[in-house]
């Protein structure tokens, strides 16, 4: 997934080590969601819209966003608007979030999803899985999640089929395919650890190459600058 440059999210910023917005960015946010509700009965049903209804989404989607209830022809039309998913994957998100099959969602489930889109732009999928397992256990199922709830919402997690299978071999400890809060927060604890020796690995690759790069051009610099490069290398 990808969000769309210059749309509104685009702007925000998320928290790379809680995964949650700033204050400032959530009354944003809060004000960007009511402008949905162009009938300001905090219900937005998208049966109630004529065909010209779609340059006023349009509109409003590219001026700003706030209130309470967001329908599904508003709420295709806003992810459509900020990201290149598809219809089918703009459903299945819409039928994760509405908890109550009502055919709507609030500001809480907006937030929700919001912030899985900014933390999956800025590949950060296994730290909010980890900061927010409770929610996102909740949201890929009710009291166990099965592999099947898995590969429904994975291009909203970005967890490999080899990770996945790996995943329920060793933490599936009842044994019947599907994962209670415990076997998954279990697996949220280990993927992050993983996640955090990942990124060790590659800073200090990274540390390794750059080092070498001075290293090389040691001579060169130092006669330029008079200093010796190595030693400012950390």
């Amino acid at each position: 997934m990808k969000l769309k440059k210059g749309s509104f999210l685009w702007y925000l910023y998320l928290d790379k080590l809680y995964c949650l917005l700033s204050v400032r960015n959530v009354k944003a946010l809060l004000e960007y969601f009511k402008l949905l509700d162009v009938h300001h009965n905090s219900t937005l049903n998208g049966r109630q819209f004529p065909k010209c209804f779609l340059w006023v989404v349009t509109w409003v989607l590219v001026i700003n966003l706030d209130l309470r209830l967001v329908a599904d022809v508003l709420f295709y039309h806003f992810l459509r608007h900020v990201t290149n998913w598809k219809r089918r994957q703009i459903t299945r998100v819409f039928n994760m979030l509405d908890w109550d099959a009502v055919g709507e969602i609030g500001f809480d489930q907006f937030y929700m999803l919001v912030c899985i889109l900014l933390a999956q732009q800025n590949h950060l999928e296994q730290q909010f899985i980890f900061r927010h397992s409770r929610p996102v256990f909740e949201l890929l199922g009710e009291l166990r999640v099965g592999q099947e709830n898995f590969h429904m919402y994975n291009f909203l997690f970005n967890i490999k089929e080899s990770e996945l299978r790996e995943f329920y071999r060793d933490f599936d400890i009842t044994g019947d395919c599907r994962l209670n809060y415990k076997e998954f927060k279990l697996f949220t604890i280990v993927t992050m650890e993983k996640y955090q020796e990942k990124q060790k690995a590659e800073n200090e690759k990274a540390l390794l190459k750059m080092k070498t790069f001075y290293e090389v051009n040691e001579n060169p610099i130092q006669n330029h600058l008079g200093i010796n490069v190595s030693e400012i290398i950390i």
